[in-house]
């Protein structure tokens, strides 16, 4: 043979072996391209209760999808990276955003720009936990329930002191609902976090904290905290012994710092349907269910539309709160 044929034969077994590869990539194509992510984004960073919801749903949901769910923390501007960043995404279903009450519902009218507008940039796709409030008070603090704590505060010209995770938080304005309704002297005192306004009323330093359950019950099992009054209109299933304000009297304190999904207002409203069927499906699974339980949220999913008039609802009630009290973000 000479080397021209064999420069021949090797020429032919290299367009071949061109022409195998090409043949099997056609057909890795479509099945690479099925293989869908799932942007779901937290504005706050790993670690804390927003994320860990995130985290215990988020490979429960992927299934659901079928498509692998990535979490993307965007912390920051009290929600408003990871609002924007959600409302510039492709509005196509694969970028939703998981939010607390604050972001959506408080931030409106509290500061007076946001560079979002929650009811005109995102849509509702459904509820995912509700986070009802809980006053706790220190170990060593006489009040057994929140009745016994007005009226301690009343006995005292300086009242009583109510620490917040911050001006405009859930845990502030619950101490506001609290005292309107009982018209006590409720000193406010904000800290930067939950995690500093729980150190101190443990210490005794201050009176009493407002708190979402799931932050609060490794200190109540511990002892460190006691557990005075739920702002709910029913008791908690993690903590059914303590009585809600309205059973002790005290109506019109309920507070829910609830979480939810939203995403781009442009997606398509099958894709929305889709995403909402996913939720309810993942939320349904037992052992989400127990997770989420076990940790003080209670698993609660909705329609779009449900979720739009709470978030409504929530903006109105916490908005007149904010105008009335004249709160100013700090």
């Amino acid at each position: 043979m000479t080397s021209r044929d064999n420069s021949r034969r090797n020429a032919i077994t290299l367009m071949a072996a061109a022409a195998t590869l090409a043949f099997s990539a056609s057909f890795a194509a479509p099945a690479m391209a099925q293989a869908k992510i799932t942007r779901l984004v937290v504005a706050f960073p790993p670690g804390g209760p927003v994320d860990f919801v995130a985290r215990s749903i988020g490979e429960q949901l992927g299934k659901e999808l079928g498509s692998q769910v990535i979490i993307e923390n965007k912390a920051g501007a009290n929600g408003a990276i990871a609002a924007e960043y959600v409302t510039r995404a492709t509005p196509d279903g694969s970028t939703i955003w998981l939010t607390s009450v604050g972001a959506v519902a408080i931030n409106p009218p509290l500061y007076e720009k946001l560079p979002y507008d929650p009811m005109r940039d995102l849509a509702p796709i459904s509820l995912v936990v509700n986070n009802v409030e809980l006053l706790v008070v220190g170990s060593a603090n006489p009040a057994n329930t929140g009745a016994e704590f007005i009226a301690n505060a009343r006995q005292h010209k300086d009242g009583a002191t109510m620490a917040s995770s911050g001006t405009g938080s859930v845990p502030h304005l619950a101490m506001e609902l609290l005292a309107d309704a009982t018209k006590a002297n409720l000193v406010h005192v904000p800290y930067k976090g939950a995690a500093p306004a729980i150190t101190d009323v443990i210490a005794g330093h201050v009176d009493g904290f407002f708190g979402d359950i799931p932050g609060l019950v490794g200190f109540i099992k511990a002892g460190k905290l006691k557990p005075i009054g739920i702002a709910s209109s029913r008791r908690h299933p993690l903590l059914p012994e303590v009585k809600t304000f309205k059973e002790m009297g005290i109506a019109g304190v309920d507070s829910d710092n609830w979480y939810a999904l939203f995403t781009s207002k442009a997606t398509p409203a099958a894709d929305i349907e889709r995403l909402n069927q996913a939720v309810k499906r993942a939320l349904a699974n037992e052992a989400v269910r127990a997770k989420l339980l076990s940790s003080g949220a209670e698993p609660s999913s909705s329609s779009p539309a449900e979720l739009a008039l709470l978030l409504k609802n929530d903006t109105a009630k916490w908005g007149k709160v904010i105008r009335d009290k004249k709160i100013k973000p700090e």
